[in-house]
């Protein structure tokens, strides 16, 4: 229980950084989740007591603007193109909307950025705890560099792999819950559309690219999309081959976060587990380790080369 207070102390810091600022003595936060990048865990509803409070204060105001415009659910909901249950749901804090839901809200029901203000409060009450500090640092980076062995990378994954990923759970999720689950990874995507435009680099094993989760139309799909994406002039991608006989990756998958005063966070998770380590030490040696494993797998041109190869053979 101690170890999960602090966890959950320390990933309240990190947007704002420790006082302290030296990076020694409880830099590293280690908190207890149930895996990010395998299936986000994330939901389209409040994961927390804290983010269910906020969560229903909202659809508390946005019910009573509402009502003030004299508006039924059914036409609300027509209008923000819902259905009527789904208003429900957002007014009674069960389902949380997306930023771009809170600004239409916003308009139709004239509040004048009354809703807006609670955007960001009610994009992380999606997030457990333990995670909000790297949902933060996404939004945040110049960089983000990820190494991975099991999976695509979350903010890689096509809709339908991260159905197949959430499908394949045990215990099995029910429907509502991989459809909030699904709408969380898409938001995090937004990743792509930002401007500055953050440097993003990330390596996979190829044994990545050869299960077919989902079936072959699924991985199809989603070899396509790398492609695509690794065509954006501020996306590398590369593979690291099997028959690569040395690898500075062994140690498993982990993300680098870098934000635009230059400090440094490394996520990284396990069964059961994550990790958002901030000690400067640490995550300078991720980083070296990383330059390895970039020198270690094909070049970008390489690597694209040898995804439509996999994809051919399909």
């Amino acid at each position: 229980m101690a170890e999960r207070r602090d966890a959950e102390a320390g990933a309240e810091a990190v947007p704002g950084e420790r006082e302290n600022g030296d990076g020694g003595a409880g830099a590293a936060v280690v908190s207890l989740g149930d895996g990010w990048e395998n299936d986000d865990g994330a939901g389209r509803r409040p994961e927390d007591e804290a983010g269910r409070g906020v969560v229903v204060a909202f659809g508390q105001t946005m019910k009573t603007l509402r009502v003030r415009e004299g508006l039924e659910r059914e036409e609300f909901g027509r209008r923000l193109g819902y259905s009527a249950s789904t208003i429900a749901s957002f007014e009674q804090g069960r389902r949380i909307p997306t930023p771009r839901t809170i600004e239409r809200a916003d308009e139709v029901l004239g509040a004048g950025g009354l809703l807006c203000l609670w955007k960001e409060q009610v994009e992380r009450a999606q997030y457990p705890v333990f995670f909000q500090g790297m949902a933060v640092l996404e939004k945040e980076a110049v960089e983000l560099v990820s190494y991975d062995t099991l999976v695509v990378k979350g903010l890689l994954q096509t809709e339908e792999y991260m159905r197949a990923l959430l499908g394949m759970r045990r215990p099995v999720l029910d429907p509502e819950t991989i459809e909030q689950r699904v709408a969380a990874r898409l938001v995090r995507q937004d990743i792509f559309d930002r401007w500055p435009a953050p440097l993003l680099s990330f390596v996979m094993d190829e044994s990545v690219l050869r299960r077919p989760y989902g079936g072959r139309d699924v991985l199809r799909g989603q070899l396509e999309h790398l492609l695509l994406m690794g065509q954006k002039p501020n996306v590398v991608i590369q593979i690291m081959p099997l028959s690569c006989e040395e690898s500075a990756g062994v140690d498993g998958p982990f993300t680098i976060v870098t934000r635009k005063d230059g400090k440094k966070f490394v996520y990284a998770e396990a069964q059961g587990t994550s990790a958002l380590q901030t000690d400067p030490e640490q995550t300078t040696l991720t980083a070296a380790r990383y330059g390895i494993i970039r020198s270690q797998a094909l070049t970008a041109r390489e690597s694209l080369t040898f995804i439509e190869g996999v994809l051919g053979s399909l």
